[in-house]
């Protein structure tokens, strides 16, 4: 949460010539805001919401490769987990400080009500050893601009992708 998948992803995306799909964004189009679907049906409901936009994007990508951006609590579901094992993996490592101002900045996620930067320390060593355990590529993204950023994990992307096809061999 707030290490700059969205604008990563998408820069990515577009240097790659390839659709840049932003599951949280996909979610608030046809539902409205991620803040009023926890407050009016609850934390259950929207993961249900995700894991079936997540699926969406996962199977769509099958036929026309994609760059997709999830929600940091998506990979806790276990079906996700699943359909992420077909796919090459991410994980944007960060820290505390990386994204504490961004988080300061921005009021509408509903998981970090209150002590905000508590809250985000909390989730992340939770989630933390399933975002290291379906990574393929993990990318520090603690320093550098979006655009630097975007291009070392294209370098290390295609770096994944000449070791693979070496295994496959």
């Amino acid at each position: 949460m707030a290490v700059g998948k969205s604008a990563i992803g998408q820069r990515l995306a577009d240097h790659l010539g390839l659709p840049f799909v932003d599951t949280d964004a996909v979610i608030v189009a046809a539902h409205g805001s991620i803040a009023d679907i926890f407050a009016g049906r609850g934390e259950h409901a929207f993961r249900e919401i995700e894991a079936r936009a997540v699926a969406k994007a996962i199977e769509s990508a099958k036929f026309q490769p994609a760059i997709i951006s999830l929600g940091g609590g998506a990979v806790l579901d276990s079906g996700t987990q699943q359909l992420l094992g077909d796919c090459t993996v991410v994980y944007l490592e960060c820290d505390r400080e990386t994204v504490a101002d961004r988080i300061a900045r921005n009021t509408g996620r509903p998981l970090l009500r209150g002590d905000a930067l508590g809250r985000w320390e909390a989730l992340f060593v939770t989630r933390r050893p399933v975002y290291e355990r379906l990574a393929d590529v993990v990318m520090d993204v603690r320093s550098g601009s979006v655009a630097e950023i975007s291009l070392r994990l294209e370098e290390r992307l295609r770096e994944h992708a000449a070791l693979k096809q070496e295994v496959e061999k």
